[in-house]
């Protein structure tokens, strides 16, 4: 297997500096526990995305939707720390590991497993994560955001590539 510092794949430092003009805002001084404890559950629930997609990438180079979406999950990271940057906050320290899945499943069943962990995404952004930062507006249009790429067109990518990646086809994406 190939090592992480061997890996080609996207670096979320050349993310970082994106802009996201949409998000930009004032804040409106220190945030609750509660608020920090959600952006720390989305930074996490991002960081983990970006390290499965980017893991696949390494099984699977090139493989369409993980190489789209692996992009995205480094831009919704980089908004992500621009919040907490904005607020004068340190964000957790990244020691996030990529699911287990993603260095041993078969293709078809990444894409499968890449359809529930979207539903799981948006589902923690409507149940948890939004109503955690409602009072915050430019924390909640940020979530919102990413919660929306999610519902919009991650989802639709990996169900897309589920139904395309069955057992005997050949991977979305694949250029064997």
């Amino acid at each position: 297997m190939t090592s992480t510092a061997n890996r080609k794949r996207p670096r979320l430092s050349q993310f970082a500096m994106a802009e996201d003009k949409q998000s930009q805002g004032e804040p409106t001084g220190s945030l609750p526990e509660s608020v920090v404890h959600a952006l720390g559950l989305a930074l996490e629930d991002e960081r983990r995305a970006f390290e499965t997609y980017s893991a696949i990438l390494d099984r699977f180079e090139g493989a369409r939707p993980f190489a789209n979406i692996v992009n995205a999950e480094a831009r919704h990271i980089a908004a992500l720390l621009r919040i907490y940057e904005r607020y004068g906050l340190t964000p957790p320290t990244d020691e996030t590991l990529p699911e287990e899945s993603a260095l041993t499943a078969p293709f078809e069943a990444l894409c499968e497993i890449g359809v529930q962990a979207e539903i799981e995404n948006i589902r923690l952004f409507d149940e948890t994560l939004l109503p955690a930062v409602a009072a915050y507006p430019d924390i909640a249009h940020v979530f919102q955001r990413l919660r929306d790429a999610s519902a919009h067109n991650h989802l639709a990518a990996f169900r897309r590539c589920a139904e395309r990646g069955a057992p005997g086809r050949r991977p979305c994406g694949s250029h064997h």
